[in-house]
């Protein structure tokens, strides 16, 4: 089993949101670094850290968990959306997708500035690289130890 970030902003897609639908496609990913975690390293039963970013209060907002293979992602195939890609090709796709299921929601936040302060202890967490903007992120099992314990003190 392997431990995954996954970054959403929650006015167009929310740990809320992923409660009420239990499970979506985690499509509109385009960038290859994240799209290679997605088709070649995941796997259904990786564990996800479900990500708020791009809001008031940035941080971990609950679990979710990886389920099924990779697909192909079909917002590249359709004309209007902001996610088409005129170059992809049905037979040969360049973007893939898989589905995530929500775990639970946290009762709080655990914010980003409350993720700097562990810094130390978090160690070489991609989240907190100088210039890191990928939309998934692999964690390390001491990592996401870590993090739950931090969303459990309240």
């Amino acid at each position: 089993m392997a431990y995954w970030l996954m970054k959403s902003e929650p006015e167009e897609f929310s740990i809320d949101a992923l409660k009420k639908v239990k499970s979506e496609p985690w499509t509109g990913v385009r960038n290859y670094q994240a799209r290679n975690f997605m088709w070649q390293d995941m796997r259904p039963g990786d564990g996800v850290l479900f990500y708020h970013s791009n809001c008031p209060v940035p941080g971990v907002a609950g679990l979710a968990e990886v389920v099924g293979e990779a697909q192909p992602d079909p917002t590249q195939f359709v004309p209007d959306s902001d996610y088409f890609d005129p170059k992809s090709d049905p037979d040969a796709p360049r973007w893939w997708l898989r589905h995530v299921a929500f775990t639970r929601k946290f009762k709080r936040v655990v914010s980003l500035d409350q993720l700097r302060a562990e810094a130390e202890t978090l160690g070489d967490f991609a989240l907190l690289r100088r210039g890191n903007r990928l939309s998934i992120l692999p964690v390390s099992d001491a990592q996401w130890a870590h993090i739950l314990k931090l969303a459990a003190d309240d």
